[in-house]
């Protein structure tokens, strides 16, 4: 009697909620891609901190006696001393200011540098520069918030400067109320253009400058944390702003 042959079995079926067989070349990837975005990060906050210390190093050690470093009698160098030496003197310089020799010895120096020309305009202009940029009671860039820009419609984040000058004021609108604005360009925010605006025109959000710096440098990509609440609250910024009515959730 001749043996029956029996028909050829189905596939099997992946069972439910089985996970699906990756290839070796798609594990491989996956592991590069975590790699990258593990470590990318990383290697560049070393290679920057590295960079900075061995700046100021460089700056700050030449001045310095060599007898007075520890470089001069160890077989190797110790990075981020002269971070360290810069640190101590900024602060004794500021301690020393805040007292009357300080302050007077400060009021000389200013008297010399005012007499000098040239250098007299660029000292006073980076001075101001500073006490806006680093006073700790200034409003100056810690204000964020969103102008139409470059045509209607179309919003753009912006950082808050100080409120116009009484000439620029006049020459603009006397009796209004004019603020100037900074609008960084992506992906360097340190580029941008910067314009005088009513404070009307100009859409305050309750974002942090860090946020809105990390949301320029990375085109919209990162996003500030918490940012389903943040941007519910920029949305009824820009109903309120176009005279809508608020939404109300059923």
């Amino acid at each position: 009697m001749a043996p029956t042959l029996s028909p050829p079995l189905p596939p099997s079926e992946p069972e439910a909620g089985a996970r699906p067989r990756v290839s070796a070349r798609g594990r491989l990837r996956t592991y590069f891609l975590t790699g990258i975005i593990v470590s990318g990060p990383l290697a560049i906050t070393i290679y920057l901190t590295w960079w900075f210390i061995s700046l100021i190093d460089g700056w700050v050690k030449p001045l310095v006696p060599a007898s007075y470093l520890p470089d001069h009698y160890l077989p190797f160098s110790i990075p981020g001393l002269g971070l360290l030496i810069a640190f101590v003197a900024v602060t004794l310089l500021g301690f020393l200011t805040a007292n009357l020799v300080g302050r007077s010895v400060v009021e000389f120096g200013e008297v010399l540098l005012a007499r000098t020309p040239v250098i007299s305009g660029l000292y006073k202009g980076l001075r101001q520069i500073f006490e806006t940029l680093f006073s700790a009671n200034g409003t100056s860039f810690r204000t964020v918030g969103l102008v139409e820009f470059p045509v209607k419609g179309t919003w753009s984040v912006v950082f808050l400067s100080a409120p116009a000058a009484p000439d620029v004021q006049n020459a603009l609108a006397p009796g209004g109320d004019h603020v100037g604005v900074f609008l960084p360009c992506a992906p360097n925010p340190t580029t941008g253009f910067f314009f005088y605006l009513p404070r009307t025109d100009i859409v305050e959000i309750a974002m942090s400058v860090d946020d809105a710096a990390k949301l320029v440098m990375s085109a919209g990509v990162i996003q500030p944390d918490d940012h389903p609440a943040k941007f519910q609250a920029l949305a009824a910024s820009l109903r309120a702003a176009h005279g809508e009515p608020p939404k109300v959730d059923a």
